[in-house]
Formats: structure tokens, sequence, C-alpha cells
């Protein structure tokens, strides 16, 4: 088995195949392993560029059992955190979104007593949530399920039944109007830190409700760490990983994948051939557009180029400071005046969520530093007409191609990201006075960036949104021929372009990619936990002395 990619979809593949048997081999264009899972060194400072919570971190779910499959938590600790984000209004008054629903309740009944009744309907909905969560599936791909597996897990989720209907009928942004206080009306729709207008109340319910449960909290050493600890687990197994080769065509004989060719020109032959990179880089161009017929034209020809359809890229800021900020709020979405967000190129929403990333991640920093990480939700194309030259250029290196050194995109582009780099720091500047003369080292991503370093699609971290049309046109498609293209055979798809959501959805598609691989040769599924470090460990941070 070729696997195209070495991020957490494409690790994820080639552990689960070698534990049922296959022959692998990754190839990653990049020198690292993880794709979007990632950080990097400046000085001594390691921007974690990444992960803000981790999905299935702690136990009681199928989340949970993925991870220790792939070898991502062990020997590891897990921290967790009672404040799932702060939101402050522009007029400085601040609201806590609290996990433990009693607290979350008491907290917004004294910000807004006029909100008493939509309060507590939210909060019993979150309680609700809370009970449901640990039965919600992750092992197996309803496509695979017998009928007997489906009634059995849709027995489990009838007493939520209500539950599911109103909160997946129900736009947050709809949802939010009904309050009266004007900073609750803007705040519940960034609980996920960023806006995000095509999402109904069900998935806030989620992500809240698994941080209560103590399941949405951090990994120690971050999102790199997090990546080699899957990169390990696979090596381990007996897996293959090349660096540095880049895919450029997939080979197909008589219909049937065959292998890849690089853009070395060398050509590599397997029997079976997985894709866990770019979604449409995989269909347009590695496969010409090939075998794109119906409602896969559809979806990759149209709906992928409509508004919304898949995730926005982001704009990153990082900060290295000379001081420690022990108290500073580990994450705060501040909602930002039309002065300041008009300095901010490419912004989707009013909005910048600051993380005091050392809290979640002291040790990626030296002793008495702080890291701060600021982003938003950003449009490619403003950067995309600042820009000169090409978004990826291979080079020779040390003897190696290199794929994805940095290239020059002109002053135009330049002068926009330190507008940003400079626009954060003032901003910060006047809530934390003196910051500025701390930062020792900065740094500005933007959708360019990802595109340079991932190939992705418009800089889009996750691929296909949910709860739209592509999402769910993606889902049915899989559901309904598994992760497939129809008419070419011994080829899959995998990763984040297979499923919709985060990291554990991309770990996920690798596992049920070879479900649907095993159902398809014939043999039994395989997986076991690793066994080679010991379990994780837990601890439990209190954001900040609040009521």
């Amino acid at each position: 088995m070729i696997i195209i990619g070495g991020g957490l979809g494409g690790l994820s593949t080639g552990a689960y195949a070698r534990m049922n048997g296959y022959r692998t081999r990754v190839f990653e264009m990049h020198e690292l392993p993880g794709g979007c899972c990632t950080g990097w060194d400046r000085g001594d400072f390691t921007f974690d560029a990444c992960v803000s919570w981790l999905l299935g971190n702690g136990p009681g779910n199928e989340m949970h059992q993925i991870w220790l499959e792939l070898g991502a938590l062990q020997g590891k600790e897990m921290r967790h955190f009672d404040v799932f984000n702060t939101i402050r209004g522009a007029d400085g008054r601040v609201v806590h979104f609290y996990c433990d629903p009693d607290r979350l309740e008491a907290h917004l009944l004294e910000l807004s007593p006029a909100d008493a009744r939509r309060i507590r309907s939210f909060c019993a909905g979150l309680r609700r949530f809370i009970t449901c969560l640990p039965a919600y599936p992750f092992l197996k791909p309803v496509g695979l399920m017998t009928r007997r597996e489906r009634w059995r897990m849709l027995a489990g989720f009838v007493p939520y039944l209500n539950l599911f209907r109103t909160s997946m009928s129900v736009l947050m942004s709809e949802y939010s109007t009904r309050f009266e206080d004007p900073l609750l009306r803007e705040a519940f729709n960034y609980i996920l830190y960023e806006k995000q207008p095509n999402f109904p109340v069900l998935p806030f319910f989620f992500q809240m409700a698994a941080q209560y449960l103590r399941s949405a909290g951090v990994p120690e050493g971050g999102s790199l760490e997090l990546a080699r600890s899957v990169e390990q687990r696979y090596l381990r197994l007996g897996g293959e990983i090349t660096y540095n080769a880049m895919v450029e065509e997939i080979l197909v004989k008589d219909d049937r994948a065959i292998g890849v060719r690089l853009s070395d020109g060398s050509e590599h032959f397997a029997d079976l051939v997985v894709s866990a990179c770019d979604g449409p880089a995989t269909f347009l161009k590695l496969l010409d557009g090939r075998y794109l017929e119906g409602e896969y034209e559809t979806l990759y020809r149209k709906t992928l180029h409509e508004p919304g359809m898949i995730f926005p890229g982001y704009v990153s800021v990082f900060l290295g400071l000379r001081r420690p900020y022990p108290d500073a709020v580990p994450t705060t979405t501040h909602l930002l005046d039309e002065a300041t967000a008009a300095r901010l190129t490419g912004l989707q929403h009013p909005s910048l969520n600051v993380q005091f990333r050392s809290r979640l991640y002291p040790e990626l920093s030296p002793r008495d530093t702080s890291v701060i990480y600021a982003t938003y939700f950003s449009d490619t194309a403003p950067w995309r007409d600042l820009a000169e030259g090409p978004e990826r250029l291979t080079r020779p290196r040390r003897g190696a191609d290199l794929h994805t050194l940095p290239v020059k995109r002109g002053k135009a582009y330049t002068l926009a990201k330190r507008a940003v780099r400079d626009t954060v720091v003032d901003f910060l500047e006047e809530l934390h006075p003196g910051l500025k003369a701390s930062v020792a080292v900065k740094d500005v991503a933007t959708p360019l960036t990802q595109i340079r370093y991932t190939g992705s699609f418009e800089g889009t971290f996750l691929g296909w949104q949910p709860f739209v049309e592509s999402g769910e046109a993606m889902e049915e498609l899989v559901k309904r021929n598994g992760p497939v293209l129809p008419g070419l055979e011994n080829f899959y798809l995998s990763g984040v372009w297979a499923t919709t959501g985060g990291l554990i959805r991309a770990a996920a598609a690798g596992r049920q990619v070879m479900q649907f691989i095993c159902r398809d040769d014939g043999i039994d599924f395989r997986a076991e936990t690793d066994t080679s470090a010991p379990p994780p460990t837990h601890v439990d941070i209190a954001v900040g002395p609040y009521v």
C-alpha cells in the first residue's frame, strides 16, 4: 500500500494498515510528520500551530480508544481546563464559558438576569449532552454497520432524540439573537474561538460536554509531539515513510490505481493507493480529473468553490515574550472595534482569539517566558492579491529536493504581515502594559503559509465544512460507496477530506478506511492499544478564581 501524505490521516491509515498485515509506505512532501498538526522553533521558543483542544484526550469514549491505538497519548500528561473559552467585548465586559453547566448557569445569570429562561434552557441542554456523549460512535463507520448494529446505535440515542433534533435545527447565529444582553448575543457565537455561521447549536454542546468530561484538553508536548508519537507508533509497527517526497501523479492502468510518480520522476508501484493529502489536488491534479462523474464531479468542480463550503484558513501571530504571565487567561476571543478589525488583512469576522500558549504548553518555552498565539479566520484572496511569485517552489538543499522552503512574496505582502503583527502587539499592549517591550521573537503565518507547507486547498486546515451542502454530500457518498472513487479500483481516500471535523476525525478516518479495505479484501479488521509506554496521566487546571 502506498499512502500519499504524512499528516495524522496518513499516519493513522499506515498504523492501522500495519496492524492488519499490509506492507505500507508513506510519501510526505514535508520533512516533518503531522501536516497541519505541527509547530516550529524560533530561537528558544517553540510556536505550536495546531492543538488548542484535542477531542478524545481523556477516557470514557471511543475517541480516546483511537488515540490509544495510535500511541498518541501514552507517557504524556493530559491537561484539562475548567473554562472552554473567554469572550471579551469591545466595551471590556467578559463572559467565561465554563464547562460545568452549573457554574456556567450561575455566571451567565449574574451577567444577565433578564435572560434567565434562555440561560437555563441552554445549560439544561448541555447537561443532557454530557450524559449522552460517551455513547457517540467513532470506531466503526455507519456504512459498515450491520442492521442490528445500526438499530443498537439508534436505540442508545432514543432518549436524546429531542435534544439532537432541537440542537441540530437551529443555527447558533440565530439562537444567539434570542438573548437580550448584547454581550451574550455576540459571545455565544464565539464559544468555539471563531464565529462559525453555519454551525447549529449541537457542536457547541459537543465540544463543551467533551471538555467537562475531561476529553477535550491538551496533550503534553503539543501538536508536533502528538504527530511524532503517531509517526513512531507507525514505524514501530514496521511501516516506512519517505520525507521530501512530493507525489505528482497517481498511476492508473486499466482503471486500477497501481502506484505514484514523484516530482523527481521516480515511479513507485503498489497494490493499493490511499490518498491522505489534499482532496481537490488528489482528484483534479494527481488524477487529472479522471473518474470525477455525477455527484463527485459536482462536489469537486462546483460545490467546492461556493462560499462557506470549506473551512477557512487562518492568520496566526506568534510572540515569544521574555516575561511570564502565570495568571493570564489561557484563551480569550476579543470582539474588536471597527478600527482594529480594519487593520487585519483578510479578517472574516471582527474578532481575535488570543492564547497565552504557555498556560497550555509550558514546556515549549524557557522558564519565566511566555508564548502568545493570536489567530483569526482569514480569506485567502486578499493575501494572494498582495503576493508575488509562486505559492510553493521545489528547490535543492543539502543534496535533496525540498518542497516547503520559504519563497519571496514581495514587499506588499511583507508589509501586510508586519501591519497585522503590529496591530496585534499594540492591541495586547493596551490590555497588558509592558508586553510590547518584552517581545523577543515574533512570527506571522497566513493562509499562503499553510498552502506552502501542506498544499491544502485555499489554505484550509480542515477541508469540508460540516452541516452544509459540501460536508453532508461527502458524508453521504462515503456512507453509500465507502471512501473511494467509483470507476477507479484499488484507490481509497483518507484524512480530513474523507470526513468532516478536526484531528480526531482525521485519525478516525485512517481507522475507518482500513475497515473498508479489510472488508473489500475479505479479512477481519484488527486494532490494538499501543503498550510501548505507560498510560497517560491527567491533571485539572483552574483557569482563574472566577465565581
